[in-house]
């Protein structure tokens, strides 16, 4: 199940999915409404994938036109509404699920911080997994990634990606 809130790019998504082998609903909708019953009447969903809007200065090397739609008074708005979408969706999770929490962003207040606010919020509802074990077990090649092993900050100059942030969360 994938859902978009922008029409448009809710095409994109049925487009980049029609080879999966599956049948992959995409919907049109906020995220912070998701029914958090998943395909088949089950209650929650195992792995939710949260590509949280965000300023998108981790992409400005394909993008460097970006810079010009983004200003710093942007970051509070949407904080808040990355906050909000990781609530919702740690909502649908089921008992057991995970979340990835991913932006392409390296600006901290979008990344640690709204991972540090959401954990907060959730207390001992939410652990916090090596996301930099699970990265480095995906990896053709051992990647030089720094920090506590909570999240990943993938760099262009480092790892020739865009600046992704990655964070996986389990509920308990």
């Amino acid at each position: 199940l994938a859902n978009e809130v922008v029409p448009a790019r809710a095409e994109l998504v049925r487009k980049a999915v029609a080879p999966v082998p599956l049948d992959v609903p995409v919907l049109v909708g906020d995220g912070r409404e998701l029914d958090p019953v998943a395909p088949g009447g089950e209650r929650g969903f195992d792995r939710i994938l949260l590509d949280a809007p965000c300023t998108g200065l981790g992409a400005l090397r394909r993008r460097p036109e970006a810079r010009w739609r983004k200003s710093p008074s942007d970051v509070a708005e949407l904080t808040r509404l990355q906050g909000e979408l990781a609530d919702a969706a740690f909502a649908a999770l089921a008992p057991g699920g995970v979340l990835a929490y991913v932006t392409c962003s390296p600006h901290t207040a979008e990344t640690h911080g709204t991972l540090g606010r959401a954990l907060d919020r959730w207390g001992d509802a939410a652990e916090a997994l090596d996301t930099a074990a699970v990265v480095q077990g995906l990896a053709r090649h051992p990647l030089d990634l720094a920090g506590d092993g909570r999240a990943v900050q993938l760099w262009p100059h480092r790892h020739g990606t865009d600046a992704m942030f990655i964070a996986l969360v389990r509920k308990r």
